[in-house]
């Protein structure tokens, strides 16, 4: 058995994790920039992702090279990053007037428009701040620490994907969530694709994803959740010793496995518990648990609260 990683992941087990992975969009924001004009961001909590519809200026993350933001870029910046985004002014050699970006979490319902510049912006881009996750917590992006940046043509269409999800929350319809969650996995999916055949590896700079024989493993839990998982028969999955499994995979997922896998089955739980077709019992048992008990107390550990109350049947975890 071989410890040294392997980042060659098969395709089954990308589908997996690509149809597992929960996106939620925290707020979409405008970014409107002239020239002789910076936009700055301070850090957030969340990663952040930036199209550029048209123009071209430069952007700058946290204390890494500047780099190009052609029309139909692409950029992941990691979360708690600083962030700025310029262009030249044609007359002078330098940007010298700077808007400070005050985001606010709080209206994640509503468009924010940024505007750096009283001229006709040279940069549109829309930008927006997410979260990608598996199971209730386990965060794609969490060892993200420098950014990603890949052109797009406009036959992508990024684009069109990224102005209707503007469109829905300005229109605010039933359904606004869904369909912008939708599209912005739709975006991360397409980003993920062609970082297959990019020639900027950046594929293994998503800690889930760099290590193939703990993704192979971690996969294998995303897609049967109810199954009899344990360390040593995961570990014989991934073609590792036990000690290597446990040390590579807290160092890949963040978390040991059996805590990755209660992540996982407790989301499964809870969606299971929101579509309210199943019974307590049913969704326990779909989800790898023997006895009620078990599931419920495993549930309010990870969520908060207990489901049965939830459902109004007065009944406890103990």
């Amino acid at each position: 058995m071989s410890d040294s990683p392997d980042l060659a992941l098969p395709r089954s087990d990308l589908d997996v994790l690509m149809a597992t992975l929960d996106v939620d969009v925290i707020g979409l924001i405008e970014c409107l920039i002239s020239p002789g004009w910076r936009l700055s961001f301070g850090s957030a909590v969340a990663p952040a992702i930036h199209y550029n519809l048209s123009g071209t200026g430069r952007m700058v993350v946290g204390g890494f090279s500047a780099f190009p933001l052609l029309p139909h870029t692409l950029v992941i910046t990691p979360a708690k990053k600083p962030f700025h985004i310029e262009v030249d002014d044609r007359t002078a050699a330098t940007t010298v007037n700077v808007v400070e970006a005050q985001w606010d979490p709080r209206f994640g319902e509503r468009i924010q428009r940024f505007v750096a510049g009283d001229v006709d912006p040279m940069v549109m881009l829309i930008c927006g701040y997410f979260r990608a996750t598996f199971g209730s917590s386990i965060d794609l992006f969490a060892g993200l620490s420098t950014p990603i940046v890949e052109r797009f043509e406009p036959e992508d269409e990024l684009g069109s994907k990224l102005q209707a999800a503007l469109a829905e929350i300005s229109g605010r319809q039933v359904g606004m969530q869904a369909m912008t969650t939708a599209i912005l996995k739709q975006v991360l999916v397409t980003l993920v694709r062609r970082s297959l055949k990019s020639t900027s590896v950046w594929l293994e700079r998503f800690s889930i994803l760099s290590d193939r024989q703990i993704a192979v493993a971690f996969a294998d839990m995303l897609a049967r959740p109810s199954a009899d998982h344990s360390v040593v028969a995961l570990a014989q999955k991934a073609g590792l010793s036990r000690s290597a499994f446990m040390a590579r995979f807290v160092r890949a997922i963040g978390c040991s496995p059996m805590v990755a896998l209660r992540q996982i089955r407790m989301k499964r739980a809870a969606d299971m518990l929101a579509a309210k077709t199943s019974s307590v019992e049913q969704i326990a048992r779909a989800v790898g648990y023997g006895s009620r008990s078990s599931f419920l107390r495993a549930f309010r550990q990870v969520h908060g609260y207990c489901p049965a109350k939830s459902e109004g049947d007065g009944q406890n975890s103990d």
